[in-house]
């Protein structure tokens, strides 16, 4: 997965962390899929239930967790305002803990994404699917 060459602004302090963990929910899933798919042939809802699985709010809360004393400081600052975001509706399936600390990981991984550091990306990405 490459970042298109046309990215108009790399000033992304500036964005909303919502809105970086909007772009870094959706590169998870796509890092998540084809890493499943390449298990092996399987049934979709198998493959679908899996995915669910890793991205759900449990599991990414407990990904930064394990990964958060080796972040960068310019990554935790990221986290942290990806934490503090409040939401406008409570999640209904998870602790409010577990959700806040998702979507720090999720602008964690919109940002890096945007900023183009495929190979920081990608090493954390790495780290949360090593122990599956």
């Amino acid at each position: 997965m490459t970042l298109p060459e046309s990215f108009p602004d790399k000033n992304l302090n500036e964005y909303s962390p919502t809105l970086l963990a909007y772009v870094g929910d959706a590169v998870y899933e796509l890092y998540v899929r084809p890493y499943l798919v390449a298990e092996g042939n399987r049934r979709v809802c198998d493959v679908h239930r899996d995915a669910v699985n890793l991205v759900k709010a449990e599991s990414q809360a407990r990904l930064l967790r394990e990964i958060a004393p080796q972040l960068s400081e310019e990554e935790k600052a990221i986290v942290m305002r990806g934490r503090n975001t409040k939401t406008s509706h409570p999640p209904r399936h998870a602790n409010v803990n577990d959700y806040r600390l998702s979507t720090g990981w999720e602008a964690l991984v919109g940002y890096l994404y945007l900023k183009g550091e495929e190979e920081r990306l990608k090493s954390w990405i790495r780290l949360a699917l090593k122990d599956l």
